[in-house]
Protein backbone atom coordinates (compact mmCIF):
# COMPACT_ATOMS: atom_id res chain seq x y z
CA UNK A 1 0.00 0.00 0.00
CA UNK A 2 3.07 2.31 0.75
CA UNK A 3 4.52 1.61 -2.56
CA UNK A 4 1.20 2.39 -4.59
CA UNK A 5 1.05 5.30 -2.66
CA UNK A 6 4.05 6.53 -3.02
CA UNK A 7 4.51 5.37 -6.96
CA UNK A 8 0.85 7.44 -7.58
CA UNK A 9 2.42 10.74 -5.33
CA UNK A 10 5.33 10.60 -7.96
CA UNK A 11 3.25 10.44 -10.79
CA UNK A 12 1.32 13.42 -9.79
CA UNK A 13 4.84 15.30 -9.01
CA UNK A 14 5.74 14.49 -12.80
CA UNK A 15 2.32 14.67 -14.16
CA UNK A 16 2.48 18.99 -14.15
CA UNK A 17 6.32 19.21 -15.11
CA UNK A 18 5.59 16.51 -18.54
CA UNK A 19 2.95 18.72 -19.35
CA UNK A 20 4.87 21.99 -19.23
CA UNK A 21 6.99 20.51 -21.51
CA UNK A 22 4.81 20.06 -23.31
CA UNK A 23 3.02 23.06 -23.61
CA UNK A 24 6.44 25.20 -23.87
CA UNK A 25 6.93 23.01 -27.12
CA UNK A 26 9.35 24.71 -28.95
CA UNK A 27 11.51 26.66 -26.80
CA UNK A 28 14.01 26.09 -29.25
CA UNK A 29 15.51 25.59 -32.89
CA UNK A 30 13.77 22.31 -34.53
CA UNK A 31 15.37 20.36 -36.85
CA UNK A 32 13.95 18.60 -39.92
CA UNK A 33 16.66 16.12 -41.14
CA UNK A 34 16.59 15.45 -45.36
CA UNK A 35 18.32 12.43 -46.21
CA UNK A 36 19.15 13.14 -49.76
CA UNK A 37 20.51 16.36 -51.33
CA UNK A 38 19.39 20.06 -51.86
CA UNK A 39 17.35 21.26 -54.74
CA UNK A 40 15.78 17.62 -54.83
CA UNK A 41 11.98 17.10 -54.47
CA UNK A 42 12.35 15.80 -50.49
CA UNK A 43 13.99 18.47 -49.71
CA UNK A 44 11.63 21.12 -51.40
CA UNK A 45 9.40 19.71 -49.65
CA UNK A 46 10.78 19.95 -46.17
CA UNK A 47 11.56 23.27 -46.72
CA UNK A 48 8.09 24.53 -47.36
CA UNK A 49 6.57 23.11 -44.24
CA UNK A 50 9.86 24.18 -41.98
CA UNK A 51 9.02 27.52 -43.64
CA UNK A 52 5.61 28.04 -42.27
CA UNK A 53 6.80 25.95 -39.54
CA UNK A 54 9.03 28.86 -37.88
CA UNK A 55 6.14 31.50 -38.96
CA UNK A 56 3.85 29.60 -36.32
CA UNK A 57 6.28 28.98 -33.69
CA UNK A 58 8.45 32.21 -33.90
CA UNK A 59 12.04 29.43 -33.57
CA UNK A 60 14.02 28.73 -36.36
CA UNK A 61 13.54 25.86 -38.43
CA UNK A 62 16.21 24.35 -39.78
CA UNK A 63 16.74 21.74 -42.58
CA UNK A 64 19.83 19.78 -42.88
CA UNK A 65 20.57 17.15 -45.44
CA UNK A 66 22.43 14.97 -44.28
CA UNK A 67 23.12 13.00 -47.48
CA UNK A 68 24.54 9.21 -48.32
CA UNK A 69 23.87 5.73 -49.21
CA UNK A 70 20.33 6.41 -50.74
CA UNK A 71 19.04 7.98 -47.65
CA UNK A 72 20.56 5.82 -44.82
CA UNK A 73 23.10 8.07 -43.54
CA UNK A 74 20.38 10.93 -42.86
CA UNK A 75 17.86 8.93 -41.41
CA UNK A 76 20.73 6.11 -39.23
CA UNK A 77 21.34 10.09 -37.72
CA UNK A 78 17.47 10.88 -36.70
CA UNK A 79 17.24 7.87 -35.31
CA UNK A 80 19.84 8.38 -32.80
CA UNK A 81 18.79 11.87 -31.73
CA UNK A 82 16.94 12.73 -28.95
CA UNK A 83 13.07 11.38 -28.97
CA UNK A 84 11.92 15.27 -27.88
CA UNK A 85 10.66 16.47 -30.76
CA UNK A 86 13.20 18.74 -31.98
CA UNK A 87 14.75 16.38 -34.78
CA UNK A 88 12.04 15.34 -37.36
CA UNK A 89 12.72 13.59 -40.09
CA UNK A 90 11.02 13.75 -43.39
CA UNK A 91 10.74 10.34 -45.48
CA UNK A 92 9.62 9.15 -48.52
CA UNK A 93 9.46 5.50 -50.18
CA UNK A 94 13.49 5.08 -49.32
CA UNK A 95 12.42 4.92 -45.71
CA UNK A 96 10.44 1.96 -45.74
CA UNK A 97 12.83 0.37 -48.73
CA UNK A 98 16.30 1.19 -47.59
CA UNK A 99 16.35 -1.03 -44.93
CA UNK A 100 15.28 -4.10 -47.26
CA UNK A 101 18.03 -3.23 -49.57
CA UNK A 102 20.67 -1.74 -48.07
CA UNK A 103 23.03 -3.92 -45.55
CA UNK A 104 24.03 -0.42 -43.88
CA UNK A 105 20.28 0.39 -42.81
CA UNK A 106 19.92 -0.55 -39.14
CA UNK A 107 16.64 1.24 -38.53
CA UNK A 108 13.07 -0.49 -38.69
CA UNK A 109 10.68 2.54 -40.10
CA UNK A 110 7.72 0.80 -37.78
CA UNK A 111 10.13 0.10 -34.79
CA UNK A 112 12.21 3.37 -34.55
CA UNK A 113 9.96 6.27 -35.59
CA UNK A 114 6.86 7.47 -35.31
CA UNK A 115 4.89 9.61 -37.27
CA UNK A 116 4.19 13.32 -37.16
CA UNK A 117 1.71 12.53 -40.29
CA UNK A 118 1.82 12.26 -43.83
CA UNK A 119 1.79 14.80 -46.73
CA UNK A 120 0.91 14.16 -49.68
CA UNK A 121 1.61 11.84 -52.65
CA UNK A 122 3.46 12.26 -56.49
CA UNK A 123 2.15 9.62 -58.64
CA UNK A 124 4.82 8.37 -61.29
CA UNK A 125 2.87 8.17 -65.23
CA UNK A 126 3.65 5.13 -67.26
CA UNK A 127 5.19 6.87 -70.50
CA UNK A 128 6.89 5.04 -73.75
CA UNK A 129 8.51 6.08 -76.10
CA UNK A 130 6.29 7.23 -79.21
CA UNK A 131 7.68 4.14 -81.21
CA UNK A 132 6.44 1.39 -79.05
CA UNK A 133 3.34 -0.14 -79.89
CA UNK A 134 1.26 0.07 -77.65
CA UNK A 135 -1.38 3.22 -76.42
CA UNK A 136 -2.94 1.69 -73.46
CA UNK A 137 -1.75 -0.47 -70.29
CA UNK A 138 -3.21 -3.78 -71.80
CA UNK A 139 -1.69 -3.07 -75.38
CA UNK A 140 1.93 -2.78 -73.42
CA UNK A 141 1.41 -6.19 -71.33
CA UNK A 142 -0.10 -7.93 -73.99
CA UNK A 143 3.66 -6.31 -76.20
CA UNK A 144 5.48 -7.22 -73.21
CA UNK A 145 4.57 -11.24 -72.82
CA UNK A 146 5.46 -11.76 -76.67
CA UNK A 147 8.42 -9.42 -76.99
CA UNK A 148 11.97 -10.92 -77.53
CA UNK A 149 14.42 -9.50 -76.10
CA UNK A 150 12.23 -8.36 -73.19
CA UNK A 151 10.77 -4.52 -73.28
CA UNK A 152 13.33 -2.33 -70.94
CA UNK A 153 12.07 0.38 -68.42
CA UNK A 154 14.52 3.19 -67.55
CA UNK A 155 14.88 3.98 -63.79
CA UNK A 156 16.93 6.82 -61.31
CA UNK A 157 18.02 4.16 -59.49
CA UNK A 158 17.41 0.48 -57.57
CA UNK A 159 15.05 1.07 -54.98
CA UNK A 160 13.97 4.64 -56.29
CA UNK A 161 9.90 4.95 -56.91
CA UNK A 162 10.78 4.22 -60.50
CA UNK A 163 12.28 0.76 -59.98
CA UNK A 164 9.26 -0.07 -57.63
CA UNK A 165 6.71 1.01 -60.07
CA UNK A 166 8.27 -0.92 -62.78
CA UNK A 167 8.69 -4.24 -60.53
CA UNK A 168 5.49 -4.64 -59.03
CA UNK A 169 3.93 -4.46 -62.49
CA UNK A 170 6.19 -6.82 -63.88
CA UNK A 171 5.53 -8.74 -60.91
CA UNK A 172 1.18 -8.30 -60.87
CA UNK A 173 0.92 -8.69 -64.64
CA UNK A 174 3.64 -11.60 -65.08
CA UNK A 175 5.71 -10.35 -67.76
CA UNK A 176 9.68 -10.06 -68.14
CA UNK A 177 10.94 -6.37 -68.28
CA UNK A 178 15.00 -5.46 -67.90
CA UNK A 179 15.09 -2.64 -65.36
CA UNK A 180 17.75 -0.15 -67.03
CA UNK A 181 19.43 2.32 -63.99
CA UNK A 182 20.81 5.57 -64.32
CA UNK A 183 21.88 8.70 -62.00
CA UNK A 184 18.87 9.85 -62.26
CA UNK A 185 15.47 10.74 -63.98
CA UNK A 186 17.29 13.60 -65.83
CA UNK A 187 19.56 10.84 -67.29
CA UNK A 188 16.83 8.13 -67.92
CA UNK A 189 14.72 10.53 -69.25
CA UNK A 190 17.41 11.80 -72.29
CA UNK A 191 17.82 7.74 -72.98
CA UNK A 192 13.93 7.31 -73.06
CA UNK A 193 13.27 10.02 -75.14
CA UNK A 194 16.16 9.02 -77.92
CA UNK A 195 14.10 5.69 -77.99
CA UNK A 196 17.10 3.49 -76.32
CA UNK A 197 14.47 2.22 -73.39
CA UNK A 198 11.15 1.70 -74.12
CA UNK A 199 8.97 2.81 -70.92
CA UNK A 200 9.83 4.60 -67.56
CA UNK A 201 7.81 5.40 -64.92
CA UNK A 202 8.15 8.97 -64.73
CA UNK A 203 7.62 11.41 -61.95
CA UNK A 204 4.34 13.59 -63.05
CA UNK A 205 5.74 16.68 -62.80
CA UNK A 206 8.66 15.78 -65.81
CA UNK A 207 6.15 13.37 -67.62
CA UNK A 208 3.48 16.06 -68.40
CA UNK A 209 5.41 18.57 -70.40
CA UNK A 210 6.80 15.55 -72.26
CA UNK A 211 3.55 14.27 -72.71
CA UNK A 212 1.38 17.44 -73.95
CA UNK A 213 4.78 17.96 -76.41
CA UNK A 214 4.59 14.43 -78.14
CA UNK A 215 7.59 13.26 -77.26
CA UNK A 216 6.40 10.52 -75.13
CA UNK A 217 2.65 8.87 -74.71
CA UNK A 218 1.68 8.52 -71.37
CA UNK A 219 -0.82 5.02 -70.81
CA UNK A 220 -1.53 5.27 -67.23
CA UNK A 221 -0.91 6.74 -63.27
CA UNK A 222 0.52 4.39 -60.95
CA UNK A 223 -0.97 5.58 -58.04
CA UNK A 224 -4.63 4.24 -56.60
CA UNK A 225 -6.56 7.85 -57.48
CA UNK A 226 -6.08 9.84 -61.35
CA UNK A 227 -3.98 12.35 -60.73
CA UNK A 228 -5.92 15.62 -60.47
CA UNK A 229 -3.51 17.33 -63.27
CA UNK A 230 -4.51 14.43 -65.70
CA UNK A 231 -7.70 13.11 -64.44
CA UNK A 232 -8.50 11.88 -68.54
CA UNK A 233 -5.69 9.19 -67.67
CA UNK A 234 -6.51 6.00 -65.97
CA UNK A 235 -4.50 4.63 -63.52
CA UNK A 236 -2.61 1.19 -63.71
CA UNK A 237 -5.34 -0.73 -61.60
CA UNK A 238 -8.04 0.37 -63.77
CA UNK A 239 -6.78 0.13 -67.24
CA UNK A 240 -4.13 -3.17 -67.10
CA UNK A 241 -6.52 -3.80 -65.37
CA UNK A 242 -4.41 -4.90 -62.15
CA UNK A 243 -6.68 -4.90 -58.82
CA UNK A 244 -4.53 -3.63 -56.26
CA UNK A 245 -1.75 -1.53 -58.27
CA UNK A 246 -0.46 1.31 -56.32
CA UNK A 247 3.22 2.69 -55.94
CA UNK A 248 3.90 7.01 -55.67
CA UNK A 249 6.34 8.78 -54.20
CA UNK A 250 4.94 9.34 -50.68
CA UNK A 251 5.89 12.09 -48.28
CA UNK A 252 5.46 12.25 -44.28
CA UNK A 253 7.59 13.63 -41.24
CA UNK A 254 8.42 11.22 -38.67
CA UNK A 255 10.05 11.39 -35.22
CA UNK A 256 12.68 8.79 -33.21
CA UNK A 257 9.88 6.22 -31.83
CA UNK A 258 10.19 7.67 -28.11
CA UNK A 259 8.98 11.32 -28.77
CA UNK A 260 5.46 11.96 -27.01
CA UNK A 261 2.79 11.44 -28.04
CA UNK A 262 1.44 14.88 -26.86
CA UNK A 263 4.05 16.50 -29.10
CA UNK A 264 3.53 14.90 -32.44
CA UNK A 265 0.12 15.33 -32.47
CA UNK A 266 0.94 19.31 -31.84
CA UNK A 267 2.89 18.78 -35.13
CA UNK A 268 0.88 17.01 -37.10
CA UNK A 269 -2.20 19.11 -35.92
CA UNK A 270 0.22 22.24 -37.69
CA UNK A 271 1.16 20.35 -40.58
CA UNK A 272 -2.49 19.89 -41.59
CA UNK A 273 -2.89 23.47 -41.18
CA UNK A 274 0.27 23.95 -43.52
CA UNK A 275 -1.05 21.83 -46.18
CA UNK A 276 -4.73 23.76 -46.34
CA UNK A 277 -2.80 26.60 -47.18
CA UNK A 278 -3.60 28.05 -50.48
CA UNK A 279 -0.09 29.43 -51.15
CA UNK A 280 1.44 25.42 -50.26
CA UNK A 281 -1.28 23.59 -52.24
CA UNK A 282 -0.15 25.93 -55.29
CA UNK A 283 4.01 25.38 -54.45
CA UNK A 284 3.14 21.37 -54.06
CA UNK A 285 0.61 21.29 -56.95
CA UNK A 286 3.81 22.68 -59.22
CA UNK A 287 5.63 20.00 -57.91
CA UNK A 288 3.47 17.26 -59.41
CA UNK A 289 2.09 16.10 -55.74
CA UNK A 290 -1.93 15.04 -54.72
CA UNK A 291 -2.49 16.41 -51.28
CA UNK A 292 -2.75 13.67 -48.64
CA UNK A 293 -2.98 14.55 -44.55
CA UNK A 294 -2.70 11.82 -42.84
CA UNK A 295 -2.69 11.38 -38.83
CA UNK A 296 -0.13 10.01 -36.82
CA UNK A 297 -1.39 6.92 -36.20
CA UNK A 298 -2.65 6.70 -40.11
CA UNK A 299 0.69 7.30 -41.81
CA UNK A 300 1.97 4.60 -39.20
CA UNK A 301 -0.30 2.53 -40.64
CA UNK A 302 0.38 3.19 -43.97
CA UNK A 303 4.65 2.90 -43.96
CA UNK A 304 3.62 -0.22 -42.05
CA UNK A 305 2.03 -1.68 -44.93
CA UNK A 306 4.53 0.32 -47.29
CA UNK A 307 7.21 -1.97 -45.57
CA UNK A 308 5.33 -5.08 -45.97
CA UNK A 309 4.90 -4.28 -49.39
CA UNK A 310 8.59 -4.46 -50.65
CA UNK A 311 9.72 -6.47 -48.31
CA UNK A 312 7.61 -9.37 -50.21
CA UNK A 313 8.06 -7.58 -54.08
CA UNK A 314 11.97 -7.58 -52.76
CA UNK A 315 11.59 -11.50 -51.84
CA UNK A 316 9.46 -12.27 -55.25
CA UNK A 317 12.06 -10.18 -57.12
CA UNK A 318 15.62 -11.80 -55.39
CA UNK A 319 16.88 -8.57 -54.84
CA UNK A 320 20.20 -8.68 -53.01
CA UNK A 321 21.37 -6.45 -50.37
CA UNK A 322 24.14 -4.11 -50.98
Amino acid sequence: MKLASLLMACAIAVSPFAARAANSYPDKPIHIIVPFSAGGIVDSVARIVGQKLSEKYGQPVIVENRTGAGGVVGTEYASRAPADGYTLLLVSPSHAVAPILEKNAHWNPVRDFKAISGIGIVPNVIVVNPSVPAHNMAEFIALARKSNPPLTYATAGIGTSNHLSGELLAQDAKIKLVMVPYKGQTDALTDLLAGRVAMMPLTAALAMPNVKAGKLRALAVTTAQRASAMPDLPTVAESAPLPGYEVGTWFGLVAPAATPQAIRDQLAAEVHSIVDMPDVRAKFTHLGMEMNWQSPAQFDAFVAKEFDKWTKVSKQAHWQMH
